[in-house]
């Protein structure tokens, strides 16, 4: 199993929550109740991974405004701030942090941002650039870009062979919250390099997935679905659709169903596995994510079905990370989930607080006294009040700990 491309995020006043600092792993399950936050925890990786795509301003829009991203308060905190270390596939480590501060009629501007990467060559210095206020205050680099107010400084960075692996890996990060309405309405074709977040283009990433691939998922959607036997992309006219096999009662072979007649369950199902297994599909100038989010991934699938899930989530993270949302304890119900791949999240008057579970938790898992799903069933799966929560000082001292916003 590969490392994982994400091994720590510190996020301050993003949405909902007002500091976290997590270690990951390749697997991981974020776990709490409804309204406790964890798809704000998400969120900001998408954001991260929108803004180097598109722009800023593209992924604040996208959410409203600034106003909406950084956490409300009374007065300030009038900015949040990200940082993500990580391991590229070349075994390259560094961190990529920026902070972004609200201004007056719904402006904004990055505070700071810096990276920071391990060069490629034995013994070499490592490669950083490091902007606070608009100015450069220190790089490796000469020949860096102009630097802007209301830009990330990476995305032109790119442009360079120090920092392109940095943009590369950042910008391959997937956040799905999957829609069975998209899925099973006709799809127009596109190049189907990457699900789309709703899992409206699933027909056409289907239909370039490689055979292997989605005879994978034919075969875990045959056991989360009985009756149901495979599914492959179909024409009609200028659109596209999936076409399941379902086995019918009375009838000698399977009946052919368009995506359209097919269960929400269904195809909730069948948009997790090809989100899960499309990490998998390595093909020539189709670069496959490195990190998949999936919100809730067991909505409505039968419980029977969810050690189904959880094989498959286990057989995705030997190509790339995963992150689950989920406040299923039927889910959580397998003794070789370990305590360092589950983080607990809560809700404070409307703050979101995520960590690792507490130590009476930790201990009764490591004894395998219970399963994670035994404990969140008896609410015992709670997080650890002592865990350091506040990203002030340390390695992210220099971006969160400098007093602005």
């Amino acid at each position: 199993m590969p490392p994982p491309l994400i091994r720590r995020v510190v996020i301050r006043n993003y949405k909902s929550i007002a500091a976290c600092t997590v270690d990951l792993q390749q697997l991981m399950f974020v776990v709490g109740p409804n309204g406790a936050g964890k798809s704000n925890f998400l969120d900001a990786f998408r954001f991260v991974a929108d803004a180097l795509r598109t722009s800023l301003d593209h992924a604040l829009r996208d959410r409203g405004t600034i106003k909406e991203v950084r956490r409300r308060s009374g007065g300030h905190p009038n900015s949040f701030a990200l940082r993500f270390e990580f391991v590229l596939p070349g075994g390259q480590a560094g961190q990529y942090e920026f902070q972004v501060a609200a201004r007056a009629a719904g402006g904004y501007e990055v505070q700071s941002e810096s990276c920071q990467i391990d060069s490629a060559e034995a013994l070499a210095p490592p490669h950083y650039y490091r902007v606070e206020a608009g100015k450069r205050v220190a790089s490796s680099v000469m020949t860096l870009p102009a630097v802007l107010p209301d830009r990330l400084l990476l995305v032109a960075a790119s442009g360079l062979p120090e920092f392109r692996p940095v943009f590369d890996a950042l910008s391959r990060m997937e956040i799905y919250n999957l829609n069975p309405r998209e899925i099973g309405a006709m799809q127009r074709p596109d190049p189907g390099d990457i699900l789309r977040r709703d899992g409206s283009n699933a027909a056409s990433v289907l239909q370039q997935l490689p055979l292997p691939i989605r005879e994978r998922i034919n075969a875990h959607i045959a056991d989360i679905v009985p009756g149901v036997s495979d599914a492959t992309p179909r024409t009609l006219g200028s659109q596209e659709t999936i076409e399941f096999r379902q086995a019918v009662r009375g009838q000698e072979h399977p009946w052919r169903f368009l995506a359209g007649s097919m269960s929400d369950g269904t195809l909730r199902a069948f948009g997790v596995l090809l989100a899960i297994f499309q990490a998998g599909a390595a093909r020539p100038g189709v670069p496959a994510p490195l990190l998949i989010g999936i919100e809730e991934p067991e909505l409505a699938l039968h419980p029977a079905a969810l050690s189904v899930l959880l094989a498959a989530l286990h057989e995705g993270a030997r190509h790339c990370q995963m992150l689950v949302t989920s406040h299923s304890p039927d889910l959580l119900d397998n003794p070789d989930i370990p305590p360092e791949a589950l983080l607990a999240a809560d809700a404070d008057a409307g703050m979101t607080q995520i960590g690792p579970i507490d130590a009476a938790g930790r201990e009764m898992l490591r004894k395998r006294l219970f399963t994670p799903g035994e404990l969140l069933r008896q609410n015992q799966l709670a997080r650890d009040r002592h865990a350091e929560s506040d990203p002030v000082g340390g390695a992210a001292g220099d971006l969160f700990g400098n007093g602005k916003g």
